[in-house]
Parts: structure tokens; C-alpha cells; sequence
């Protein structure tokens, strides 16, 4: 009996211990209710996450009525809150660190309670598609295809005006007026979808399409940078999933999707306009005033654009603050990154695009605007996930000390590190212009581009930065060249061959051109002909085109054909040779290819000694022309019969 006293009381107190084990997982757990799927919060993003990273912190951004009055707490015992923060600004935030360290991929439950309330959110993480190494970005292999999305194809008409259904943005501006140059007019995902194998065929490895993210604006939404919702595909372009889809549909060919991002700035209409978490969420938060419903408006601290004052060891921090907080324009109010909410937000938000559409590089616009600190704290957490992605960043300058300071590696004097991999080249894109326009001096001509690829020993690394003939923000390059199309071709040909990334918009291809009005935006940023139904020329099948655009388009294809395959121009050794005569030679050479680009300006013939060029060593060997498929023998002189640019190549 004593026996069975005793095994009775040993049940008891092991089952006694096995209840107050599963009262510790409980409150390990912080819940004792089953995953559900459920959404009583009015949003929380990033609207998922991943597990996997090397970064184990994930920072939830929720919004809902009065939320700052709940507690969360977590369903799942290997995810844990690290901390719960309050906006000042407004009550219905809750920012939510979260440790996901020992996660694994799935569904957890996030129950917010107060003493007269529950509300409960499912949220899930999810393992990744594919390792972090296996994103590649852009390089100097690559010509990057820069495309406006309403103005290149209307593949879906359905899409043109939504009709704000529930969880879907209302269109403010919702007219499609394609005689507007500032309105919308129709090109969509779908149309970029639909002409892939156009672009792939044109030699284009990658494509840039201006923003896609929901514009929710009044006017002016068609161009993409003024965001309202940063998670959000604008809806008059399609959905996510067709976002996701022309992403697969370029991998497939090989090709690379180039998001373009926004991390200065949102438009006016950004859902969180109307509800500021924080006092400082956007710059000058004090100093404009605005009924968001109406569309009145008034700023008071914009830009001063004064862009050098990232670098200038004498600016003054007025100037600086000037270019850094004031508001790009009165209608793009002006993130401040210095928050540091704010600043986990834009970086996850980049994060989350990567892994969501499967991206092939970041341009990221305005790059001088921002906080320069925050800038390289953004592109640090990128790199460090991503270590073979790219990022290229906007610095509009002509100066190429202020170019190559954004760049990593740059040995800067105050210090500072990018972190950036590329960054734009505007100045050699004007060395290139004016040097084919001017008339022939010791100082002017083809000196400017010769003078400008010598300044690539301030870059820590020249093919990594990305040159351009046109973009739409500047005049196409025919209306830069003033109609002249030898010297069109001669400019492409020079940005395309020389070591660098090389970016091109979208119908450079048939000369389109913004002669009227020089400089509109509106007008630069035309419909691509055919991409809408009825269009009387049709550029994807040379209907209605001219014999000089058919001449470019072809002479487009033939040389970024050429250059997808070339090993000379994507990592070759550079040799160039002081302009003479009105020519000037740039030599490309890697192993037995060596690439030769000569530009002429004479309009009469003329007949170059190449002995001054020997070492080369090319005399003796029979050279192709990349163009015209000619082949000629290399020998003490060659023979230019006229204007214009000759591409020849050792490669048969």
C-alpha cells in the first residue's frame, strides 16, 4: 500500500510539473490560441517579411485607429518583441522590433489587447527564393533600356481609369488624354510585358522602367516619383503580380528588371499626409500648410539645390540643411531620413522589392538629397544582404570630383563612405555632346571627350558608372545633336564602347526627338509609336517609319548586339589617342579581341597615317565592321570617305 501511496504521488507531481511546463511555454509563447488567419489592422508593412537574412531585426510599421492603446504580444514562441514604440505625433501607430533570429518560415498571430479590446493579425514570414549571392546586378556588361511606362505600351485598356475598388488606391487623376503631354495616357506592366523580345532584340540586357508604385496625385502622376503608397503597384499600371511577372519574364531571357526608387522624397497624397506618426516624419513639417482634399497647398522651405554642399568643406549648415530638408518641389514633401524609424522603413522597403520582384539593380533617384549618412547606412544594409547586387544613384552634375565622391572606395576628405557601387555620368554624357557639336580647336572638339575619359583615374572604378546619351529629364539625344544623324550615331557609338555601364531611353532607337519645344518634359517623354491601338506608325514593326529612323533603329541593334557579347568593351584595356585632324581613335582590348571606335568629322575624305598608332598591334590583321559587316585589312593607313563613326573589331 505504501508502494502505491508513493507511485501515486510521483504521477501526481510529474503531471503537476508537466502543467507548470506548459504554463511557461504559454507565457514563452504569449498566447494559447491556434495561427489564424485573420486582419482586424488597418495596415502594417513591410506587408510581409522573410526569414534567412543577415540582419535578424524585423520593424513593423502598424496603423490603426488608436492603436498606440494596445499591447501586442506574439503567438509564436521563436519570435520575440524587442521593443514597442509610440509615434508623437498621432495615436494610431505602433512601430514593433521584432527578434526573428530563431524563426522559421510561416504564419504567426499579432494580438493587440487593451482592457476593452482584442484585435489580431496574421503575419507571415517566408523562406527565400534563392541565396543572397545568386543577385546579380548590373555591370559593364550590361545596356540598360530606360523606359516612362505610360508612355511606351497600353497593353491593358482595362487598367487605364481603376474604379477604386475596396483595397485598391482612387485615382485622383483619372482622364487619359494622350493630347496632354502631362496627363495619362495608358502604357501599362503588360505592354513592357508584351515587348520584351523587342528590346531583347535590340541588344538591351536590362530594363529601367521609371516608378511603378502607386501616384495617387491630382496632376502630373503619370512620371511616377511623387509615391503614395510604397508598397503598392500603381494600379493604372497593373497589379503586383504583373510586376512580378515582366521580372520572370526577363530573367528568362536573361535580362534584368531595374527598380527606380524614391528615398528623398512621397507625393503630397501619401496615405500618411494625413496622419504624421512623428513631429519630424518629413522635413519642415512646421512650415507648410494644406487642405489635403482640396489640393491647396503652400510651402515655404524648398531646395536650394545646392548639391555641392554634400562635399564642400566651407559650406555653411544652412546651405547644407537647404539642400538636404527643403522640399524637392511644393508637392513632394521631403522624408527625413534622420528619424530613425523612418530610416528602418526606407531600407526595409528596399529590402522587401528585391526579394518580392526578384530585382536585378536599384537606380535610386534625387541621390545627392537625402541625408548623406543615411544614404550610405541605406546602400551598407543592401550590399551587406546583397553582396553581387548594384545600385546606381542621380547626381546631376557636370563635376566629375562630385561624381566620384558617391562612389565606394572614393578616397573622400571628410572620410566618407558610399557604400554605392555606381553612380551617373552625367559629365561624360555633356563631354560626348559637346565634343562631337563643337567645331575643331586645341580646346574645343574632340579634346573634350579625350580631356573627360581622363579624368577616370579620380574614379575608384570607371566601368561601374553608368553613361547615357538621353533621359527623360534632358532633351533626346537627335534634338541634342541638332537633327544631325552622323553625329547622333557617332555619340551613341562613343557611350556605348567606352568603359562604362551604358543606359539608353527608350526611342533614341528612331531619332524621337523634342524639337518643338526643347526641353519639355512632356514632350521628351512621347508615346513610343504603336504601342497604342490605331497608331499609324509602328515602330515594333517598322510600319510608317522613315528610311533614316529604320537606319538608326538598325544601326541601334547592330552595335548593342555587338556589345551584349564583348569581353573588350565590358572589361577591356582602354587606349586612347589625342584627337588629330578632326578624328579621334579609342581602343578597347581584352585578350585576342580588341574593339576600335574612330570618329570623324571631316566632311571630306581624309586619310590617317596609323603608324602613330603602332602599338596597338594591329598592322597586318584583318578587322570587321561591327555596322556593315565589311571586312579590311589593317595597315599603315586607313581611308575615312566621310562624316561619321567607324566600328571595327579583330573578332570575325
Amino acid at each position: 500500500m505504501k508502494t502505491c501511496k508513493l507511485i501515486l504521488l510521483f504521477f501526481a507531481l510529474s503531471l503537476m510539473a508537466s502543467c507548470n511546463n506548459n504554463k511557461e511555454d504559454n507565457t514563452t509563447d504569449n498566447t494559447s490560441y491556434e495561427v489564424v488567419d485573420r486582419n482586424d489592422i488597418q495596415r502594417i508593412e513591410p506587408p510581409h517579411w522573410w526569414v534567412g537574412f543577415k540582419s535578424d531585426s524585423l520593424q513593423l510599421l502598424v496603423h490603426h485607429i488608436d492603436i498606440a492603446n494596445y499591447e501586442p504580444s506574439v503567438s509564436n514562441k521563436s519570435i520575440s518583441i524587442k521593443n514597442v514604440s509610440k509615434g508623437n505625433n498621432s495615436n494610431n501607430y505602433l512601430f514593433i522590433d521584432l527578434d526573428i533570429s530563431k524563426a522559421k518560415a510561416g504564419k504567426f498571430n499579432i494580438k493587440f489587447s487593451n482592457e476593452e479590446d482584442e484585435l489580431i493579425a496574421t503575419y507571415s514570414l517566408e523562406d527565400r527564393l534563392k541565396p543572397a549571392e545568386d543577385y546579380i546586378g548590373f555591370s559593364s556588361s550590361d545596356a540598360i533600356y530606360l523606359i516612362t511606362p505610360d508612355r511606351f505600351v497600353n497593353g491593358n485598356e482595362i487598367n487605364d481609369v481603376p474604379l477604386g475598388a475596396e483595397g485598391q488606391a482612387f485615382m485622383l487623376e483619372k482622364t487619359i488624354d494622350r493630347s496632354n503631354d502631362y496627363a495619362r495616357h495608358g502604357g501599362d506592366i503588360q505592354g513592357v510585358i508584351n515587348h520584351i523580345d523587342y528590346i531583347k532584340d535590340m541588344g538591351f540586357t536590362a530594363i529601367w522602367p521609371q516608378p511603378m508604385l502607386t501616384n495617387d496625385m491630382y496632376e502630373g502622376s503619370y512620371h511616377g516619383y511623387a509615391v503614395t503608397d510604397l508598397y503598392q503597384i500603381d494600379p493604372r499600371f497593373g497589379t503586383l503580380d504583373e510586376y512580378k511577372t515582366l521580372s520572370k519574364k526577363l530573367r528568362e531571357n536573361n535580362m534584368k528588371l531595374v527598380m527606380d526608387q524614391v528615398a528623398n522624397h512621397c507625393g503630397l497624397q501619401h496615405w500618411w499626409m494625413k496622419d504624421l506618426p512623428f513631429k519630424d516624419w518629413v522635413n519642415h513639417q512646421d512650415n507648410f500648410e494644406y487642405n489635403i482634399d482640396n489640393w491647396d497647398w503652400k510651402v515655404t522651405k524648398r531646395s536650394n539645390h545646392r548639391r555641392t554642399t554634400n562635399q564642400d568643406t566651407y559650406a555653411s549648415q544652412a546651405d547644407k540643411k537647404g539642400n538636404n530638408e527643403g522640399w524637392f518641389v511644393a508637392t513632394m514633401p521631403d522624408l527625413n531620413q534622420r528619424n530613425p524609424y523612418m530610416a528602418k522603413y526606407i531600407i526595409q522597403n528596399s529590402i522587401w522589392w528585391i526579394e518580392t520582384a526578384q530585382l536585378g539593380g536599384i537606380r535610386q533617384d534625387t541621390y545627392p538629397y537625402p541625408d548623406k549618412d543615411f544614404m550610405s547606412d541605406w546602400a551598407g544594409a543592401i550590399m551587406t544582404e546583397y553582396p553581387n547586387f548594384s545600385i546606381v544613384g542621380e547626381e546631376w552634375s557636370y563635376n566629375p570630383l562630385l561624381i566620384g565622391y558617391w562612389q565606394e572606395g572614393a578616397k573622400n576628405k571628410d572620410g566618407y563612405d558610399s557604400n554605392l557601387k555606381s553612380t551617373m555620368d552625367f559629365a561624360m554624357q555633356q563631354k560626348v555632346v559637346d565634343g562631337i557639336k563643337e567645331e575643331e580647336s586645341w580646346d574645343k572638339g574632340l579634346v573634350k571627350i579625350y580631356e573627360g575619359l581622363a579624368n577616370d583615374f579620380h574614379y575608384p572604378s570607371p566601368k561601374d558608372i553608368m553613361v547615357f546619351p538621353d533621359n527623360h529629364d534632358m532633351s533626346r539625344i537627335f534634338t541634342q545633336m541638332d537633327g544631325d544623324e552622323a553625329n547622333t550615331k557617332m555619340a551613341l557609338a562613343t557611350y556605348a564602347t567606352m568603359p562604362r555601364i551604358v543606359q539608353m531611353y527608350y526611342g533614341t532607337e528612331i531619332l524621337m526627338n523634342d524639337f518643338d519645344k526643347p526641353g519639355d518634359h512632356g514632350l521628351i517623354r512621347t508615346d513610343f509609336p504603336g504601342g497604342w491601338q490605331g497608331d499609324t506608325v509602328n515602330a515594333f514593326t517598322g510600319e510608317g517609319l522613315t528610311d533614316a529612323q529604320k537606319e538608326m533603329q538598325n544601326f541601334v541593334k547592330q552595335l548593342f548586339n555587338y556589345r551584349k557579347n564583348s569581353k573588350a568593351i565590358h572589361d577591356g584595356k582602354t587606349v586612347h589617342f589625342a584627337p588629330f585632324a578632326g578624328t579621334y581613335f579609342l581602343y578597347r582590348t581584352f585578350e585576342d579581341e580588341t574593339v576600335v571606335l574612330i570618329l570623324n568629322k571631316n566632311e571630306e575624305p581624309i586619310a590617317i597615317d596609323l603608324n602613330y598608332q603602332s602599338e596597338m598591334g594591329l598592322k597586318g590583321k584583318t578587322l570587321k565592321n561591327i555596322i556593315t559587316g565589311e571586312s579590311k585589312l589593317w595597315g599603315d593607313v586607313i581611308e575615312l570617305k566621310e562624316k561619321g563613326v567607324t566600328l571595327l573589331t579583330t573578332k570575325l
